[in-house]
């Protein structure tokens, strides 16, 4: 803000006789710091960083000063839905490619412009975290400039509308950025005094990962009759993980024929057995997997569940709940389930959707029956919001818990034209905490999850799921 008002001049802020120009200007330089100091806290502020910069604030004052000059010659009330879309829809956010990022764009102007802000009865503050952020009284440059100099250094999440927990995902991801720095770092030479060194140690982590890889080749076939959408979902899914179960036993038979000198160490086998050394999923396999950011011990736990899961289907049957997470191409899944609905009850496809409903069950030995229409799914994490499983609504979170599992959640497929939803949030679903990236990858689909607060608040705090965690 400081370096926002140290290029503005007192003939800028006469450049309009309005007497709210010099108000709101004070207000979209707050708006402008705080969307950059929003990138801090990585994908819980920001699903994209956005490079805003000072172009954005100068152009923006300038529309100020044009609608609030034509409303005082005119002597109209001021136009804020026409300020709120040229500023958060068309200068900041036309730097914006991802949806769910400019919903928290025009969340923060509802909330920053109004005529709230001129209300002598009830006082408007940005935050009161820890410090009264508010708008001065109208004077000359020098008293924002006075008023920005007593602002805190040191800003706690909340200021932006963030959770307090937000900070500890801040420093988190940090130690682990310093963490990942050093092992990068490190040689490849081996320990002495007896132990094991560096490829035996490879050796014996390749060897407990081949004992795990399945002995019995995924099949599927259906003997009588056309594949329903979801069998050939199934289908795919087990062509998809035969090819990385391949690529495992090649890879690891090399490794191991190569540390014994038997063939030439290739780049990507040294690259293999440098993330085998580090305990990381080697990028080979990584490329054939769901997207994750799970270490090597966790993503091995995570691909025996997926064989469990879909050897269970072939053999067994449609399962009543799906692991949602255990899936390649989770919302292919999702696209089969409403395309089995609208082939029973003749809807047309193109005017059909889904939405969501979270049930009271916590494992899938609590869910009574399959359902006859959509499906039950598990496996879904909440981050930025706590679910409170007996009132069945989003809640704050508690102290230091950053993640929440959630219920198993019900799947209804509808026409679009018969959904009516009330005290509902629209809730981004992504693969992992990385979210989406600029190339919008990442994203499944919207779930729809009950609040009875005013929905800016779970904006504001980034509140999304996601099907892996990165533990």
């Amino acid at each position: 803000m400081k370096g926002s008002y140290t290029k503005l001049t007192e003939e800028d802020l006469n450049d309009c006789p309005h007497p709210a120009y010099r108000s709101l200007v004070f207000v979209v330089s707050f708006f402008h710091a705080v969307v950059q100091e929003r990138r801090k806290y990585g994908k819980i502020g920001w699903n994209v960083a956005y490079d805003f910069n000072e172009s954005d604030f100068r152009i923006s004052t300038k529309l100020l000063g044009m609608y609030l000059g034509k409303a005082h010659d005119n002597d109209d009330p001021v136009p804020w839905n026409s300020l709120k879309y040229l500023i958060g829809e068309a200068m900041y956010g036309g730097r914006v490619t991802d949806d769910f990022d400019r919903r928290v764009l025009v969340t923060y102007l509802d909330e920053y412009m109004g005529d709230f802000l001129f209300d002598t009865n009830q006082p408007f503050f940005f935050s009161r975290s820890g410090y009264e952020y508010t708008v001065p009284k109208p004077g000359n440059i020098e008293v924002y400039l006075n008023y920005i100099k007593e602002l805190p250094l040191i800003n706690s999440p909340e200021v932006f509308g963030l959770h307090p927990n937000a900070e500890i995902g801040y420093f988190t991801e940090s130690a682990k950025r310093l963490w990942l720095g050093l092992i990068t770092m490190q040689t490849n030479a081996g320990g002495s005094g007896g132990g094991m060194n560096r490829d035996e140690y490879i050796e014996m982590v390749a060897t407990g990962i081949q004992q795990k890889l399945p002995t019995v080749e995924l099949v599927f076939h259906k003997e009588v009759g056309v594949p329903t959408p979801c069998e050939i979902v199934l289908m795919q899914e087990i062509e998809r993980f035969n090819i990385l179960i391949d690529s495992m036993t090649l890879t690891l038979i090399d490794l191991k024929r190569a540390l014994k000198g038997e063939i030439g160490m290739s780049a990507e086998l040294d690259e293999l057995a440098q993330s085998l050394l580090n305990g990381f999923l080697p990028s080979a396999w990584a490329r054939l997997a769901p997207a994750t950011m799970k270490p090597l011990g966790s993503w091995m736990e995570h691909f025996t569940r997926r064989y469990r899961q879909y050897s269970d289907w072939a053999t067994k049957g449609e399962p009543s709940v799906f692991w949602l997470s255990g899936f390649h191409i989770p919302d292919s899944l999702l696209t089969a389930l409403v395309q089995t609905t609208c082939r029973k009850k003749g809807w047309a496809l193109d005017k059909s959707t889904l939405y969501t409903e979270c049930t009271k069950y916590t494992s899938r030995e609590q869910v009574p029956s399959k359902l006859e229409f959509g499906t039950y799914i598990e496996g879904l994490y909440l981050e930025g919001a706590r679910w409170d499983i007996e009132r069945g609504e989003l809640a704050q979170q508690e102290p230091k818990v950053l993640v929440y599992e959630m219920p198993i959640i019900q799947i209804i497929p509808i026409e679009a034209n018969r959904l009516k939803l009330r005290d509902s949030l629209r809730t981004p679903v992504y693969v992992t905490q990385n979210r989406r990236n600029a190339m919008g990858v990442g994203w499944v689909f919207d779930a729809n999850l009950h609040t009875k607060e005013h929905p800016s608040l779970w904006v504001l705090q980034g509140v999304s799921l996601c099907l892996n965690t990165d533990i």
